[in-house]
């Protein structure tokens, strides 16, 4: 019987090990990202400069395909995905001095945003909305 405990002891220790060596990866990334560059901004600073600046170029039709477009992104993550997103959108969106966000500036904005392995998911969401993928190969070969 004391076998026993001692496994499970042994067993419940490398449990707790692996879950805070998990969370404190992910609290390290984020601190990283939180930490000044040479410009004094974050890369979440500008990611928020990025989304205020452009707030009111968002319509209702806007975000409904923003949302749309991430739902393959799990829940728990979903809405860090879109402040990502809306960023890079809204860095694309000053850079080209647009009045308005088109569909191009959405997709192209994912597209950078997101990992190169996640494309096959945003691939997929516009082949279901019938929004044809060639016009935005080029974006897809830019991003890395």
């Amino acid at each position: 019987m004391e076998d026993l405990f001692m496994w499970f002891i042994a067993l419940w220790s490398l449990f707790v090990f692996v879950l805070v060596a998990i969370g404190g990866y992910f609290m390290f990334r984020k601190f990283l990202k939180k930490m000044p560059k040479d410009d004094g901004r974050s890369i979440l600073d500008w990611q928020e400069y990025y989304i205020n600046q452009t707030i009111h170029l968002w319509t209702p039709e806007k975000r409904a395909l923003l949302n749309e477009l991430v739902e393959p992104v799990p829940e728990l993550f979903r809405d860090i995905a879109k402040q990502k997103i809306a960023g890079k959108i809204g860095e694309y969106a000053l850079e080209e001095k647009a009045d308005v966000l088109t569909e191009e500036l959405i997709i192209k904005g994912y597209i950078a945003a997101t990992p190169k392995r996640d494309h096959k998911f945003l691939r997929r969401k516009l082949q279901e909305k019938n929004i044809d993928a060639a016009p935005y190969e080029h974006y897809f070969e830019q991003s890395s």
